[in-house]
Protein backbone atom coordinates (compact mmCIF):
# COMPACT_ATOMS: atom_id res chain seq x y z
CA UNK A 1 0.00 0.00 0.00
CA UNK A 2 2.76 2.49 0.93
CA UNK A 3 4.38 1.76 -2.63
CA UNK A 4 1.17 2.75 -4.41
CA UNK A 5 1.10 5.95 -2.54
CA UNK A 6 4.52 6.31 -3.10
CA UNK A 7 4.26 5.75 -6.84
CA UNK A 8 1.04 7.78 -7.01
CA UNK A 9 2.56 11.08 -5.86
CA UNK A 10 5.49 10.46 -8.10
CA UNK A 11 2.99 10.42 -10.66
CA UNK A 12 1.11 13.32 -9.76
CA UNK A 13 4.42 15.63 -9.30
CA UNK A 14 4.98 14.41 -12.60
CA UNK A 15 1.81 15.64 -14.27
CA UNK A 16 1.80 19.02 -12.26
CA UNK A 17 5.55 19.60 -13.69
CA UNK A 18 4.98 19.12 -17.02
CA UNK A 19 2.05 21.13 -16.77
CA UNK A 20 3.90 24.14 -15.25
CA UNK A 21 7.10 23.26 -17.90
CA UNK A 22 3.77 23.86 -20.91
CA UNK A 23 2.14 26.93 -19.23
CA UNK A 24 5.09 28.71 -17.61
CA UNK A 25 6.85 31.90 -19.93
CA UNK A 26 9.92 30.96 -21.25
CA UNK A 27 12.26 33.48 -23.05
CA UNK A 28 14.34 32.98 -26.06
CA UNK A 29 17.39 35.10 -27.59
CA UNK A 30 16.20 35.04 -31.34
CA UNK A 31 16.14 36.48 -34.41
CA UNK A 32 13.37 36.53 -36.83
CA UNK A 33 13.97 34.95 -40.43
CA UNK A 34 10.13 35.38 -41.74
CA UNK A 35 6.49 35.58 -40.79
CA UNK A 36 3.35 33.42 -42.74
CA UNK A 37 0.15 32.44 -42.12
CA UNK A 38 -0.94 28.73 -42.94
CA UNK A 39 -3.97 27.07 -43.29
CA UNK A 40 -3.99 24.34 -40.82
CA UNK A 41 -6.56 21.75 -39.94
CA UNK A 42 -7.17 20.73 -35.88
CA UNK A 43 -7.27 17.50 -34.91
CA UNK A 44 -8.21 15.93 -31.41
CA UNK A 45 -5.18 15.41 -29.90
CA UNK A 46 -3.80 18.45 -31.60
CA UNK A 47 -6.29 20.62 -30.29
CA UNK A 48 -5.56 20.25 -27.20
CA UNK A 49 -2.11 22.64 -27.38
CA UNK A 50 -3.74 25.35 -29.66
CA UNK A 51 -5.46 28.51 -28.21
CA UNK A 52 -8.93 29.55 -29.46
CA UNK A 53 -9.93 31.66 -32.33
CA UNK A 54 -8.63 35.20 -32.60
CA UNK A 55 -11.26 37.48 -30.66
CA UNK A 56 -14.19 38.17 -33.11
CA UNK A 57 -13.45 34.88 -35.28
CA UNK A 58 -15.23 31.85 -35.27
CA UNK A 59 -13.20 29.13 -33.44
CA UNK A 60 -13.70 26.02 -36.47
CA UNK A 61 -11.71 22.97 -37.33
CA UNK A 62 -9.97 24.52 -39.81
CA UNK A 63 -8.51 28.31 -39.41
CA UNK A 64 -5.80 30.55 -40.38
CA UNK A 65 -2.33 30.04 -37.87
CA UNK A 66 0.17 33.00 -38.16
CA UNK A 67 3.71 31.34 -37.66
CA UNK A 68 7.11 33.49 -36.63
CA UNK A 69 10.14 31.76 -38.06
CA UNK A 70 13.30 32.02 -36.36
CA UNK A 71 16.45 31.08 -35.28
CA UNK A 72 17.38 31.12 -31.60
CA UNK A 73 19.97 30.06 -29.66
CA UNK A 74 19.60 26.49 -27.77
CA UNK A 75 19.55 26.81 -23.91
CA UNK A 76 19.82 23.91 -21.60
CA UNK A 77 19.24 23.83 -17.63
CA UNK A 78 17.33 27.04 -17.08
CA UNK A 79 19.52 28.58 -19.53
CA UNK A 80 22.45 28.08 -18.00
CA UNK A 81 24.66 26.09 -20.33
CA UNK A 82 23.81 27.06 -24.43
CA UNK A 83 24.54 25.37 -27.37
CA UNK A 84 24.38 26.35 -31.13
CA UNK A 85 21.86 27.66 -32.81
CA UNK A 86 18.76 25.79 -34.07
CA UNK A 87 15.95 26.90 -36.17
CA UNK A 88 12.28 27.93 -33.88
CA UNK A 89 8.88 28.08 -35.31
CA UNK A 90 6.27 30.11 -33.15
CA UNK A 91 2.53 30.16 -33.77
CA UNK A 92 0.78 33.60 -32.80
CA UNK A 93 -2.50 33.23 -31.44
CA UNK A 94 -4.81 35.37 -29.10
CA UNK A 95 -5.22 33.45 -25.32
CA UNK A 96 -8.34 35.36 -24.37
CA UNK A 97 -10.25 35.64 -20.97
CA UNK A 98 -9.28 31.65 -20.40
CA UNK A 99 -6.63 28.72 -20.48
CA UNK A 100 -3.83 29.82 -20.14
CA UNK A 101 -4.18 33.30 -18.48
CA UNK A 102 -1.87 35.24 -20.77
CA UNK A 103 -4.78 37.48 -21.91
CA UNK A 104 -3.68 38.04 -24.61
CA UNK A 105 -5.65 40.10 -27.86
CA UNK A 106 -2.75 41.49 -29.83
CA UNK A 107 -1.82 38.95 -32.13
CA UNK A 108 -2.14 41.12 -35.33
CA UNK A 109 0.14 43.56 -33.57
CA UNK A 110 2.57 41.07 -32.43
CA UNK A 111 2.47 39.64 -36.32
CA UNK A 112 3.25 42.71 -37.34
CA UNK A 113 6.42 44.02 -34.64
CA UNK A 114 7.71 39.95 -35.78
CA UNK A 115 7.81 41.40 -39.22
CA UNK A 116 9.16 44.73 -38.55
CA UNK A 117 12.26 42.90 -36.87
CA UNK A 118 12.93 40.22 -39.68
CA UNK A 119 16.55 40.30 -39.97
CA UNK A 120 18.34 40.87 -43.45
CA UNK A 121 22.16 41.77 -43.36
CA UNK A 122 22.86 42.60 -40.17
CA UNK A 123 21.23 40.49 -37.81
CA UNK A 124 18.82 41.77 -35.44
CA UNK A 125 18.25 39.78 -31.65
CA UNK A 126 15.26 39.93 -30.09
CA UNK A 127 13.92 38.25 -26.98
CA UNK A 128 10.74 36.10 -27.73
CA UNK A 129 8.53 35.23 -24.65
CA UNK A 130 6.38 32.17 -25.46
CA UNK A 131 4.76 28.83 -23.20
CA UNK A 132 4.55 25.74 -24.48
CA UNK A 133 6.08 22.84 -26.37
CA UNK A 134 7.47 22.28 -30.04
CA UNK A 135 6.24 18.69 -31.23
CA UNK A 136 7.61 18.40 -34.69
CA UNK A 137 5.60 15.10 -35.68
CA UNK A 138 2.51 16.57 -34.46
CA UNK A 139 3.25 19.95 -35.71
CA UNK A 140 2.63 21.33 -32.34
CA UNK A 141 4.05 25.19 -31.82
CA UNK A 142 5.26 27.26 -28.89
CA UNK A 143 2.96 30.32 -28.56
CA UNK A 144 4.82 33.50 -28.66
CA UNK A 145 3.07 36.36 -26.66
CA UNK A 146 5.75 39.61 -26.85
CA UNK A 147 8.67 39.94 -29.02
CA UNK A 148 11.01 43.03 -27.75
CA UNK A 149 14.35 43.86 -28.83
CA UNK A 150 17.50 41.92 -26.96
CA UNK A 151 20.60 44.10 -26.00
CA UNK A 152 23.27 41.36 -27.40
CA UNK A 153 22.85 37.97 -29.13
CA UNK A 154 24.29 36.92 -25.47
CA UNK A 155 22.10 38.43 -23.44
CA UNK A 156 20.34 36.04 -20.57
CA UNK A 157 17.14 37.39 -19.36
CA UNK A 158 16.25 36.61 -15.91
CA UNK A 159 13.02 34.81 -15.39
CA UNK A 160 11.61 37.24 -12.91
CA UNK A 161 7.65 36.74 -13.51
CA UNK A 162 8.64 32.44 -13.04
CA UNK A 163 10.49 33.29 -9.67
CA UNK A 164 7.88 34.82 -8.09
CA UNK A 165 4.78 32.29 -9.49
CA UNK A 166 7.18 29.46 -7.45
CA UNK A 167 7.44 31.70 -4.76
CA UNK A 168 3.77 32.32 -4.48
CA UNK A 169 3.02 28.89 -5.19
CA UNK A 170 5.76 27.40 -2.27
CA UNK A 171 3.74 30.49 -0.09
CA UNK A 172 0.64 28.86 -1.30
CA UNK A 173 1.79 25.24 -0.16
CA UNK A 174 2.86 26.07 2.91
CA UNK A 175 -0.30 28.29 4.01
CA UNK A 176 -2.53 25.14 2.91
CA UNK A 177 -0.16 22.80 4.77
CA UNK A 178 -0.35 24.72 7.90
CA UNK A 179 -4.47 24.93 7.30
CA UNK A 180 -4.28 21.49 7.14
CA UNK A 181 -2.14 20.83 10.39
CA UNK A 182 -4.33 22.84 12.39
CA UNK A 183 -7.79 21.55 10.82
CA UNK A 184 -6.04 18.02 11.42
CA UNK A 185 -5.36 18.84 15.12
CA UNK A 186 -8.67 20.63 16.40
CA UNK A 187 -11.09 18.44 14.31
CA UNK A 188 -10.03 15.59 12.58
CA UNK A 189 -8.24 13.46 15.75
CA UNK A 190 -10.70 14.47 18.35
CA UNK A 191 -13.37 12.94 16.04
CA UNK A 192 -11.43 9.67 15.41
CA UNK A 193 -10.58 9.55 19.19
CA UNK A 194 -14.10 9.73 20.12
CA UNK A 195 -15.02 7.06 17.19
CA UNK A 196 -11.99 4.93 18.13
CA UNK A 197 -13.47 5.52 21.94
CA UNK A 198 -16.72 4.96 20.74
CA UNK A 199 -15.95 1.54 19.34
CA UNK A 200 -13.96 0.26 21.77
CA UNK A 201 -17.03 0.96 24.60
CA UNK A 202 -18.79 -1.08 21.94
CA UNK A 203 -16.80 -3.75 21.53
CA UNK A 204 -16.14 -3.94 25.19
CA UNK A 205 -19.90 -4.03 25.54
CA UNK A 206 -20.58 -6.59 23.78
CA UNK A 207 -17.68 -8.72 24.90
CA UNK A 208 -19.61 -8.11 28.40
CA UNK A 209 -22.59 -9.84 27.19
CA UNK A 210 -21.41 -12.68 25.06
CA UNK A 211 -19.60 -13.65 28.71
CA UNK A 212 -23.00 -13.07 30.68
CA UNK A 213 -24.51 -15.24 27.65
CA UNK A 214 -21.73 -18.05 28.46
CA UNK A 215 -22.46 -18.16 32.12
CA UNK A 216 -26.17 -18.49 31.51
CA UNK A 217 -26.10 -20.82 29.23
CA UNK A 218 -22.89 -22.49 31.59
CA UNK A 219 -25.16 -22.65 34.46
CA UNK A 220 -27.98 -25.31 32.36
CA UNK A 221 -25.17 -27.05 31.12
CA UNK A 222 -24.68 -28.13 35.14
CA UNK A 223 -28.02 -28.60 35.77
CA UNK A 224 -28.94 -30.96 33.06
Amino acid sequence: MRNIRRFLRIVLFLIIGLFLHYVMPQQDIARVTSTEVIRTDFGGFQRLFYAQADSGQVDSVTRDLRLINTERKATYLFGLIRGNNETMVFRNEDTGWIYPPYFKFDSSDLQAEASATISTADAQWVVVTHYGWRVRWASIYPNAVAIRPAPSEDFRPFPWVNLVIFLFMIGGAVFVRAMWMQLRERTLDPLADKAGDRVDHVSADLSERKGRLSRWLGTWRKKN
